[in-house]
């Protein structure tokens, strides 16, 4: 019971760096009903961002709160006008444009960005900085709560409970949600959509800059490949709750979190991975609109 417990715990802390880039997937379809395939390579830009960074700053080795929070200021910044750059150079000339086109293109960024990150970054791993020290906080018999899953819990829980508040208690929020219902019922009452999907891309990449950070923290190995399988989870996880609903994503980046942990606790590790594809063949077969998404026809 009590290693029950332990995998318990380690699955909401995984479960939770899953929903913050679970997030912008969900917060970019919401809005332009478009999958942005690059947004799991912001994420890795971040990890870099943070890593130079705290180079360039003599951090790297001073492990604690400030860093900690300076490194997650940085990469939201940095994340936040990449994603800035890529939808207004990438998809915004798009966007009349039909579907597939959109959805090549978001391939090809993602592409781009793996590539030119093997060639900027160096397609060698590299360690990420010491950000905080990882210590058992308490434990009761082997159940152990360490610093590391009390601080991603935390950071995950803080920053979902300010998206949360952006949407539904802030004007802005309030515009994004009419733009996702009708952009040009929007624009009539005086909203401007592209400033506000811009301001999407923002806060969406924001967040994956967030998640960025707390895996380096966890899991202190960064490339430029490593947003593809944890980018593929996420992404998973979105359409499990129900892709373009808030609520859902953090739903279904749980769920992932707990059954890959119980996976590779109980089972085999060497599944872990197809957990993610084995989850999405059941949800697209037995519930497309996921557990908390409405099926709605679409005409052609």
């Amino acid at each position: 019971m009590q290693d029950f417990v332990q995998h318990l715990i380690n699955g909401v802390s995984l479960g939770s760096i899953y929903a913050l880039i679970a997030l912008g997937y969900t917060m970019v379809y919401g809005i332009l009903k478009m999958i942005n395939f690059a947004h799991s390579d912001v994420y890795m830009v971040g990890a870099f961002a943070a890593y130079y960074f705290a180079r360039w700053l003599g951090i790297e080795n001073n492990p604690g709160f400030s860093t900690l929070l300076t490194l997650i200021v940085i990469t939201m910044i940095c994340c936040s006008l990449l994603g800035l750059v890529i939808e207004r150079l990438a998809y915004r000339p798009l966007r009349n444009s039909p579907k597939l086109n959109v959805l090549i293109t978001a391939i090809g960024v993602s592409l781009f960005l793996q590539y030119s990150g093997q060639v900027v970054f160096g397609a060698d791993p590299k360690v990420f900085p010491e950000v905080m020290k990882d210590f058992v906080i308490f434990s009761i018999g082997v159940v152990e709560i360490r610093s590391f899953d009390v601080t991603v819990l935390g950071v995950g829980i803080v920053a979902m409970l300010g998206l949360q508040f952006l949407l539904f208690k802030t004007k802005i929020g309030r515009a994004m949600r009419a733009v996702s219902a009708n952009p040009m019922v929007a624009s009539l009452m005086g909203v401007n959509p592209d400033r506000i999907i811009a301001f999407t891309f923002i806060v969406g990449s924001s967040l994956a800059g967030v998640g960025s950070v707390l895996v380096g923290m966890k899991y202190p190995k960064i490339d430029p490949l490593m947003g593809m399988m944890i980018g593929m989870k996420a992404f998973v996880a979105a359409v499990l709750g129900g892709i373009g609903n808030v609520g859902g994503a953090v739903l279904g980046a749980m769920i992932m979190g707990l059954s890959e942990e119980m996976v590779v606790a109980y089972l085999s590790s060497t599944y872990r991975d197809a957990l993610a594809f084995g989850i999405l063949i059941v949800i697209l077969i037995f519930k497309p609109a996921g557990l908390l998404g409405k099926y709605s026809v679409e005409k052609v």
